[in-house]
């Protein structure tokens, strides 16, 4: 899958877009998200009952979605409203795992003049980035933070195919793990800047293809990906005869 992954990034970034007499798809791709959202397509596939069969018994979805983030109430004592005024806030996510969530308010015990709301609510989220810079790592940070307080025990990771910053730890941060998919840097600005017009991104072709190449998304790292699933489906309450013979849990 990995395999066929790669051929397919590489018709995309190189013979759709790189390729392109026109410059207007290389100069706008970010935009018209036309490569960056092939891993977000991709990460579906990757969690499924044929991969991972772990999940086959679970009641879950996996794709990008829009997940719970936080839920408020907009009435007063002047303003009543049904239900308290019940409002939920959501974020788009690249990517999730998660499952259906209904969430019912109202100020009599029998649920009269209730409001309803259907929302998702995500135990593994997972950020994609093209490029991971210092600015999108702080960002993640905030929407890390924002995973956990609203799910406790929910994870979340952070993905890229190109590192674009220094590393730095995530210890402090709510962010489970970067992935780095490539494992490697891209490609530096005075090298980019030539890539600008149709002619010069002709002339240098064969080696930006060289490059690409030599730093294929990697299979271990997406089975890490999946191996930090495992682990989570197979996290189990412990039964307190073996916590005693332990010591520890």
């Amino acid at each position: 899958m990995v395999e066929l992954l790669n051929e397919y990034k590489l018709k995309v970034e190189v013979d759709l877009i790189f390729d392109s007499q026109d410059n207007f798809l290389y100069r706008q791709k970010g935009q018209l998200k036309l490569d960056n959202t092939i891993l977000e397509e991709f990460l579906p596939r990757l969690v499924h009952p044929a991969v991972l069969p772990e999940v086959r018994e679970l009641d879950v979805t996996a794709g990008p979605t829009t997940t719970f983030s936080a839920v408020h109430f907009t009435s007063s004592l002047e303003i009543p409203q049904p239900g308290g005024g019940m409002s939920i806030r959501t974020k788009d996510q690249d990517f999730a795992i998660c499952k259906k969530l209904y969430l019912k308010a109202s100020h009599d015990e029998n649920f009269r003049d209730a409001i309803v709301k259907e929302t998702r609510v995500a135990y593994v989220v997972a950020e994609v980035k093209t490029n991971l810079d210092k600015t999108m790592f702080q960002e993640a940070c905030a929407t890390a933070n924002d995973v956990k307080r609203s799910v406790l025990g929910g994870r979340y990771f952070l993905l890229c195919e190109w590192l674009d910053m220094t590393p730095a730890s995530t210890a402090p941060t709510d962010i489970d793990e970067v992935l780095i998919l490539r494992k490697a840097k891209r490609l530096g600005s005075n090298t980019r800047k030539d890539f600008d017009t149709s002619e010069k991104r002709k002339s240098r072709r064969e080696e930006y293809l060289r490059f690409l190449k030599s730093k294929p998304l990697a299979e271990d790292m997406f089975e890490r990906f999946l191996t930090h699933i495992r682990k989570l489906i197979k996290n189990e309450v412990p039964v307190e005869r073996d916590v005693l013979q332990l010591g520890y849990f």
